[in-house]
């Protein structure tokens, strides 16, 4: 929102402060002042010079000299003059003797070039010289040489120097920058979403006279009406009441189409709106002033003399008053006459109703329309005004009447028309004002101060905020649409009372400190042992491209592939959420590995996004995910070593969470796909038994935990580990063998503990035992490991596998497997008989296994 500090004495006018006081003092206040810019900067000794003679040069058939009267202005700037006249060479040729021209003197500095090309930041200086050997002393200014552009100053010819008109009441030696309104400081206000009242120039006129405390003067509104009657001439029918709660019509006859005066087209160019006619001019005034979009149509334009506001149909199409033809749907709301669509409603009006010189009877139009509606309608059709950006805010309902009493007030002063009796309306019942119970002792608790209740009042006033003292409530004006609770009136106390001023305190209320949630703490022990193996935590997007699904080698009909699709995505390769969390560390490592990086370890913590259904009729199931990821030598992924390195951190990980491969509360597992054909675990998930297609075929495993009491079958899938397939790596292009594993952190919350159980030291001593045996190459290390400590018992402390081999020596399909075991009682000191009959039991159940002892 910009502002001229112009336009904003006409309503406080006694608002003498310098620029810097008003930008600091409003910011702090709550309205923020982004920056500001002096429309004179770099205009120096600019004063209004008359042309009294104009001759030929001798030397150049393109230049003229010009002996040109500046009053007194020439002396007071010790600049060289006879009485007060001064000799100009120019080659400007729109000129004549007698015209009233802007003049710098030598020694003065100009802002712009004649052309509108850069200039220096300091603008340019105008020194005394010779041109073609005849003195000059001086320079007479073009619209653009003081900074503004044609744009804003219609009467600047196309070419040449700006001439004043000759009833402009200048004389020569005045103020020149003065007399074209370029002594003004325009402002850039930074307004949030809530205040929609500040994007007018009322709206900051009153913070501004709150801040200062000075009396505020609001614009005229009165209206002299002519005998007839507006419903006269037209009626109004709002179909659509949902999208327009307020529609207000009033017409003016015997309409003059003019210029504007110079104080409003002045004020329209310091908003950057360029001044057009008296009738266009005073519907964008009044847009400025009250923050009210209004619209104006030839009357004689409208058939049947009737407005009907309603939907458009889909596929119609309409041509705006910008020549375009635009393609409407049933969501975008139409202004209409009897016989066809005149405008878009909040948007454009139509090229069928617009003013033009010949108009003689006028219907304003102000409303209120349905803010999003706007908005959406707006985007749809491509077209976004400085209307539609008013309108898709949410405005006031009961600001429509006032600001077309303000346009109907400014054709009477201007003399463009005459205004009919009446308003033609169509209005939903407007909202009752909101009330506030004043509550100064707790404002007061709140804030920390201790303010009075009278002060408190004080800041109310101008604000507009009234107090009803008999039920001790604030009355809270209609365009104050953030004030609803008694923070925000505590709000308002404070910041007009000084964010400055105002103590430090701690609240009186007892004051609970923050602490992380348990998922916080146990993400960052997941992190912490992540990052003691060597891994480096990285962040991708959590869009992606649905090419990933390919890339992963996913089957056609697989679940992940059922992802959000983004409605308004940045482009294909971001256009859904990711389900699988692989590809972000997968193409991180691509990048590492092309660019040549050696042991290069990864992880990431973040989002998948799983939808129960498509489309959606509820929010995705958000899951974190820890990803880890990296990429070895040949000859680790040939040993196995690599696999087996990864699956040690993910131990370590569960283990430092309570969840160990043999602990109080469960025990933690690690299975091979082809363990679960048979169903029923992992909570009857079948696909999470399911081999992984971007994982090689024998080189994965499942992360399972079976709680405490409960059978194998009732395990719970935790993640997944495992070496990339060759075919994903060679899509990713890495060369080298991959490994990643994948831990679903809210299936393991349950489970995650950070107690710990103290145990004092043992008193009496272990007994080991080593065994040895041949067992089948079916029979997994996890198999043989739990029958030992299911047939150990109590006595059994703990089992550890320390060597195993294949070879000529043992026979064909089998392996040899070494373990030793450590045997130990708290109470006692154990016996011989007591470690014999443990064994014994543990190796019945070996042989149970199809184990045979070694000699």
């Amino acid at each position: 929102m910009n502002a001229s500090m112009s336009w904003l004495k006409a309503y406080v006018p006694d608002l003498n402060v310098s620029d810097t006081e008003f930008t600091d003092a409003m910011t702090l206040s709550g309205t923020k002042v982004e920056g500001y810019e002096r429309r004179d900067k770099n205009l120096e000794r600019i004063v209004v010079g008359k042309i009294l003679k104009i001759e030929a040069h001798p030397d150049a058939e393109k230049l003229v000299v010009c002996q040109v009267d500046t009053g007194d202005a020439a002396a007071r700037f010790d600049v060289k003059n006879e009485n007060g006249v001064v000799q100009i060479v120019t080659g400007a040729k729109n000129m004549k003797e007698g015209d009233l021209v802007p003049t710098v003197l030598a020694g003065g500095k100009v802002a712009g070039g004649h052309d509108g090309g850069p200039m220096p930041e300091e603008g340019m200086a105008i020194k005394a010289g010779k041109l073609r050997g005849v003195e000059s002393n001086g320079m007479m200014c073009s619209i653009e040489e003081l900074g503004s552009t044609k744009d804003f100053y219609p009467e600047q010819p196309e070419n040449g120097l700006y001439i004043f008109a000759p009833d402009s009441g200048v004389k020569p030696g005045d103020d020149a920058a003065e007399a074209l309104g370029l002594h003004d400081t325009v402002f850039e206000f930074e307004v949030t979403s809530n205040r929609v009242d500040c994007y007018a120039m009322t709206g900051i006129a009153r913070e501004a006279a709150a801040t200062f405390g000075k009396a505020l003067t609001l614009p005229e509104e009165t209206v002299h009406e002519t005998e007839e009657n507006c419903s006269d001439y037209i009626k109004v029918e709002v179909r659509d009441a949902d999208l327009c709660t307020r529609y207000c019509g009033r017409v003016c006859t015997d309409i003059t189409i003019a210029p504007s005066p110079v104080w409003m087209q002045r004020r329209l160019a310091s908003c950057g709106i360029r001044p057009i006619n008296n009738l266009v001019d005073i519907t964008n005034y009044v847009m400025l002033e009250y923050g009210q979009p209004m619209h104006a149509f030839d009357l004689s334009t409208v058939a049947g003399n009737q407005i009907i506001v309603r939907r458009a149909a889909d596929g119609e199409k309409f041509i705006t008053l910008d020549g375009q033809e635009r393609t409407l749907d049933k969501d975008v709301l139409m202004i209409c006459d009897a016989e066809k669509e005149i405008g878009i409603a909040g948007i454009m009006g139509g090229e069928n109703s617009m003013i033009t010189d010949s108009v003689k009877t006028v219907l304003f139009e102000a409303a209120t329309f349905n803010g999003p509606n706007i908005r959406k309608s707006s985007k749809r059709i491509g077209l976004r005004t400085d209307s539609s950006s008013f309108f898709e805010k949410g405005l006031d309902p009961a600001n429509a009447e006032a600001a077309i009493n303000r346009a109907c007030h400014l054709v009477e002063e201007l003399g463009c028309g005459k205004v009919t009796k009446g308003i033609v309306e169509v209005c939903a019942p407007l909202p009752a004002q909101k009330r506030i119970a004043f509550d100064p002792e707790r404002i007061n608790a709140l804030l920390g101060t201790e303010i009075s209740r009278e002060q408190m009042l004080a800041y109310f006033k101008p604000l507009e905020i009234a107090y009803d003292e008999a039920k001790n409530e604030l009355v809270i004006p209609s365009f104050r649409q953030d004030l609803n609770a008694l923070c925000d009136i505590a709000e308002e106390v404070v910041r007009f009372y000084g964010y400055d001023k105002t103590p430090t305190t701690l609240p009186a209320s007892t004051v609970s400190s923050g602490k992380r949630t348990k998922q916080m703490e146990v993400e960052d022990c997941l992190k912490e042992v992540a990052l003691y193996a060597g891994f480096s935590e990285g962040y991708s997007y959590s869009f992606e491209s649905p090419k990933v699904f390919d890339k992963l080698q996913l089957p056609t009909d697989a679940r992940e592939r059922q992802a959000v699709k983004i409605v308004n995505p940045l482009g294909e390769d971001f256009s859904i959420m990711r389900t699988l969390p692989l590809n972000g560390v997968l193409g991180s490592l691509s990048i590492n590995y092309n660019r040549r990086n050696k042991n290069v370890r990864l992880f990431e913590c973040g989002n998948v996004y799983l939808p129960a259904a498509l489309p959606l009729t509820e929010l995705p199931d958000e899951r974190m995910m820890l990803t880890l990821g990296f990429y070895t030598d040949e000859n680790k992924g040939k040993s196995g070593e690599a696999f087996f390195e990864l699956k040690g951190v993910v131990e370590e990980m569960l283990a430092r969470l309570g969840m160990r491969v043999q602990g109080a509360s469960g025990a933690l597992s690690f299975c091979a796909p082809a363990a679960a054909q048979d169903g029923g675990c992992c909570g009857g998930d079948a696909a999470c038994c399911e081999a992984r297609p971007y994982l090689h075929p024998g080189r994965q495993a499942r992360v399972c935990f079976t709680p405490s009491g409960k059978q194998d079958k009732d395990c719970v899938c935790l993640g997944y580990i495992g070496e990339v397939h060759p075919d994903v790596c060679e899509a990713y292009e890495i060369g080298a063998r991959t490994y990643v594993a994948v831990i679903d952190i809210p299936a393991l919350m349950p489970f995650a503990s950070f107690d710990r159980i103290y145990h004092p030291l043992a008193k009496f001593p272990a007994v080991t035992r080593d065994i040895s045996m041949t067992v089948p190459k079916t029979v997994t290390h996890a198999a043989l490991e739990e029958m030992i400590r299911q047939r150990g018992g109590k006595l059994l402390e703990s089992v550890s596998l320390f060597d195993i081999y294949e070879g000529a020596q043992i026979k064909e399909g089998f392996k040899s497997m070494a373990y030793a075991l450590s045997f130990r009682d708290a109470a006692r000191t154990l016996s011989d008989e007591d470690v014999a009959a443990a064994m014994k039991k543990i190796l019945n159940g070996l042989e149970s296994l199809g184990a045979e002892l070694r000699s």
